[in-house]
């Protein structure tokens, strides 16, 4: 039994490591319940408290990260309602696109909402194109946040583990 355990802590993190890709997966939630599992599994023995209170603060700095990365990106541009309307909008259907839809149709959602906000104003294509860049440019810093805290937090795991 304790290896079908194990084994759920695996494909928790690894489905976690993937959510942090994948804005359909909760990626850090799925990282830190692979982690309570695996230390829960052994008893609390290897991976204790202040183990579990340090992969928590990072899960919770990646949740915060990836909120605030993006809505920062937007309003450094001077983004409208309707722009960060358009790339939460536009990250739902780029779900349905593969990869390719989930990196780019944030930044097509944020330019097009902008573009309606502002499509009286002269400049209106250039400021969606620059809003939507810097909307997306934002995604992405989270995006690579949460990689790199997802990492940080199964190698905190790890070593707790093994040292």
């Amino acid at each position: 039994m304790t290896t079908l355990w194990w084994l759920l802590v695996v494909v928790l993190i690894l489905a976690g490591v993937a959510g942090t890709v994948l804005p359909a997966l909760p990626g850090t939630a799925l990282v830190l319940a692979g982690i309570v599992l695996g230390a829960w599994i052994d008893d609390f023995s290897r991976v204790g408290g202040t183990t579990l209170a340090v992969v928590t603060v990072l899960a919770v700095l990646s949740w915060v990260l990836d909120y605030v990365a993006g809505l920062l990106g937007a309003q450094k541009a001077g983004a409208s309602r309707q722009a960060l309307w358009g790339a939460a909008l536009g990250t739902v259907v780029g779900l349905f696109m593969g990869l390719v839809g989930v990196l780019f149709m944030p930044l097509v959602g944020a330019a097009a909402g902008e573009y309606l906000a502002r499509r009286a104003d002269a400049n209106a294509h250039g400021q969606a194109l620059k809003v939507g860049v810097a909307t997306w440019l934002g995604i992405m810093a989270g995006l690579l946040a949460k990689v790199v805290i997802a990492f940080m937090m199964l190698g905190i795991f790890v070593a707790a583990l093994v040292f």
